[in-house]
């Protein structure tokens, strides 16, 4: 085993342990907690069930749950095999990042039936949809992701001398 791979799936496990042990401490503390707590003007910790994709879209029933799961599996499975192929660290990095992410939301629509999401933010401009520590680890490794392919993919017009 690759020390890139190493690397990512250490990535990958402690993102779903993180995000699994927080989701499992708030679910139960915000019950006693229906509006939610305020921590700034600007931020609230709040208990929201999402039982579709990003913004609450594909939001359905049973069927929907068990498609959203097949897909986000066969797509963990895509980032393995990448993951696998992976040489550099920093690529695994985001890849694990990703996975860990997508994940710990396969836990939640196993274990919940619908995806539990806390951080509230009211920005001036706009109410951001709630999100969880899942959702970071995807955004972030999405991220590296970009950053990977545009300076240091082999292919990268960054990368030409």
């Amino acid at each position: 085993m690759s020390s890139a791979l190493k690397l990512g799936l250490i990535v990958a496990l402690v993102s779903v342990v993180i995000d699994q042990a927080f989701k499992i401490y708030m679910v139960d503390y915000m019950v006693a907690y229906p509006f939610g707590i305020e921590v700034t003007s600007f931020f609230r910790l709040v208990m929201v069930w999402n039982s579709g994709v990003s913004f609450g879209m594909f939001a359905g029933g049973e069927t929907t749950r068990w498609v959203l799961i097949t897909l986000s599996t066969v797509i963990s499975g895509v980032l393995l095999f990448m993951m696998y192929q992976a040489t550099r660290k920093f690529l695994s990095v985001g890849l694990g990042l990703v996975l860990g992410g997508a994940v710990g939301n396969i836990i939640d629509r196993i274990h919940y039936g619908r995806v539990a999401d806390f951080f509230d933010f009211d920005l001036f401009i706009m109410r951001w949809p709630a999100f969880n520590i899942a959702d970071i680890t995807i955004v972030c490794g999405v991220a590296i992701l970009l950053v990977d392919s545009l300076f240091f993919d082999e292919k990268s017009d960054n990368n030409k001398t």
